[in-house]
């Protein structure tokens, strides 16, 4: 037997969640159905707008009800801020079981067009937003900016404020780490009541409810508000949307008493497609979020989960350390962390991305990712912490000095063989020891740690012939990657982004201002491949891509402790890479 479906049928189930996205498919008339017992709200989270496709677009707002209840929400879409040229426009219904979100699947677009959308309920209409569908054919230029790591209680978002001066990007790309978990007095927290942004709820993050609570907080801040109705995001989380250091069983930051792991993380990531203006592979599928963006003939884009869906359980330098000599186990690491078996993407997604390096004929193959594909390779003293690098960089000078010596180098000046005798007691055996030891990777967390699996991912895209940028977020630091394989072939670049206000490597080596750029000096000489840091600003960086080249720009804020800032345009750092002739060019 058939049943009609009928408009009030749509809206009862929209409510119910049925549609995690509901489709706009074209405009709407006025309803003849008497649904007005829905209950009165406002707007207080802004507008967004993501996935963009070449005819659709994700559109999302959150409405507040005035009392508990159902609320009816209608949209509409034009081609012009005055709302007299319409494309699509419709209503559903929202309430607590989607924790009052909407997200719509605006279809029927034309693509690479710009578009403004809105949001109705009672008297009230939402703020403005503007979005942009894909482009398709030929296409000259493609500019994206990148970002990653907003930790609310560590300071205002005007990272986030800076890039939504812009008026020339595509699309934002936010590679994780959009919300973090920890609750009031942890991470990063030193200055969050001064600013008035401690976190909400107080605790750590462990319910529905805890996630949903933290979310509408950070979506009630006016930068990122700004920046989201400035432009269509394409995210993908990282690990602090659940628990630091996720892994497909797990997270460093669950613990004991924190009740079932899976269940927090289903909650977790509920409230992230509840929250963000991402679509689904389908209904109810809150796992798989790696998925395909195509600008024309110029650039693929392929989101991938380094994090939550597949990723084995991070290595850790604790097990390889004789715990009575602090020898290092350098064999029995090297076999674990090359383990064929161990796996960061899954065969499912690794398959899906091979298919699509290989399949694709757009000139330039961009990953969209969280974590450092690049080899940050450091000598074990200084990965393993057991040597902080200022100084790891002076007993190694003083040690060349020392075999320069022992060996007769007519070439020793005397102001060397001065600071030689002064300081030649520093190099005591343990020092000694330390200094012989290999370079390991600094950061298991990242692709370092699973070293075989990156292994297939730079060989497909060698096999591929296409241009392979990578992006990373994660470290909270900038950097510039050559990405060669085992072998040494070049196959292409990584450009990684700073963050919006979670601090870097200067907060854990407590490095002081001046000593900034002497270790960024040292980090990039000790590290073969990479060729540019910023280890102290916070920012956010952009993608020019043409047929030429790809262009990465580093945009950095002067301060994240008061609202009053200016970008520090002194910090402003370039790099590129040439169609055909992979490899990071400065300046």
């Amino acid at each position: 037997m058939t049943r009609n479906f009928s408009r009030r049928d749509f809206l009862a189930l929209s409510a119910k969640g049925v549609g995690a996205a509901v489709l706009s498919y074209g405009l709407m008339g006025c309803s003849s159905d008497n649904d007005d017992n829905t209950v009165a709200a406002d707007f207080l989270h802004g507008v967004a707008s993501g996935d963009p496709t070449q005819d659709a677009v994700i559109i999302w707002t959150r409405v507040t009800p005035q009392t508990a209840g159902d609320v009816r929400v209608s949209w509409q879409v034009s081609r012009d801020g005055a709302f007299s040229d319409l494309v699509t426009t419709g209503e559903m219904v929202t309430n607590a079981e989607r924790d009052y979100t909407v997200k719509v699947d605006a279809i029927g677009l034309e693509s690479g067009s710009r578009y403004f959308y809105r949001f109705m309920t009672g008297d009230k209409t939402s703020t403005v937003g503007m979005t942009k569908t894909l482009p398709e054919g030929a296409v000259d230029s493609v500019k994206l900016a990148v970002m990653s790591c907003a930790n609310f209680p560590a300071g205002y978002f005007n990272v986030y404020e800076l890039a939504a001066q812009r008026d020339d990007l595509d699309a934002m790309l936010h590679l994780g780490d959009y919300i973090y978990e920890y609750g009031r007095g942890g991470y990063a927290s030193e200055h969050a009541a001064e600013l008035g942004r401690e976190v909400l709820p107080a605790g750590e993050l462990l319910s529905l409810s805890d996630y949903r609570t933290r979310y509408g907080q950070y979506r009630g801040d006016a930068s990122l508000q700004k920046l989201h109705a400035k432009l269509p995001f394409i995210t993908v989380w990282d690990d602090h949307e659940v628990a630091n250091d996720t892994w497909k069983d797990g997270a460093e930051n669950h613990n004991q008493g924190e009740g079932d792991f899976d269940a927090r993380k289903q909650a977790a990531l509920q409230a992230y497609f509840e929250w963000l203006p991402i679509r689904p592979w389908r209904e109810g599928n809150h796992e798989e979020i790696y998925r395909s963006f195509s600008f024309g003939d110029l650039l693929d884009l392929h989101m991938l989960d380094t994090r939550v869906l597949a990723r084995d359980k991070q290595l850790d330098y604790g097990n390889y350390l004789d715990s009575a000599t602090g020898a290092f186990n350098d064999q029995q690491f090297l076999a674990d962390v090359t383990d064929t078996q161990r796996t960061l993407l899954g065969q499912t997604q690794l398959l899906w991305l091979q298919g699509k390096l290989l399949q694709s004929s757009a000139k330039w193959q961009l990953l969209g990712q969280q974590i450092l594909m690049g080899r940050m390779m450091l000598p074990a003293a200084i990965a393993t912490q057991q040597l902080p690098i200022p100084q790891f960089a002076e007993l190694a000078a003083l040690a060349q000095l020392a075999a320069r010596a022992q060996a007769g180098d007519p070439t020793l000046t005397q102001a060397e063989l001065t600071y030689l005798a002064a300081n030649q007691a520093k190099l005591t055996p343990e020092v000694l020891a330390l200094l012989q030891l290999p370079s390991i990777p600094y950061n298991l967390d990242a692709w370092d740690g699973y070293a075989y699996e990156r292994e297939v991912v730079l060989a497909t895209a060698r096999a591929s012939g296409k241009n392979l940028v990578v992006i990373a977020g994660d470290t909270h630091n900038a950097w510039a990657n050559d990405l060669k394989d085992k072998d040494g072939n070049m196959v292409g670049v990584e450009f990684a982004t700073s963050s919006v206000s979670s601090p870097g490597l200067e907060y854990y080596l407590n490095l002081p201002p001046e000593q900034i750029p002497a270790t960024e000096a040292a980090v990039v000489g000790l590290v073969d491949d990479l060729k540019y840091a910023n280890l102290l600003n916070r920012g956010y960086m952009t993608l020019t891509f043409s047929s030429e080249e790809v262009v990465s720009e580093w945009f950095y804020v002067d301060s994240i402790l008061s609202k009053d800032f200016t970008e520090a345009e002194e910090r402003r750092a370039i790099a590129r890479s040439l169609d055909g002739k992979p490899g990071i060019l400065l300046g």
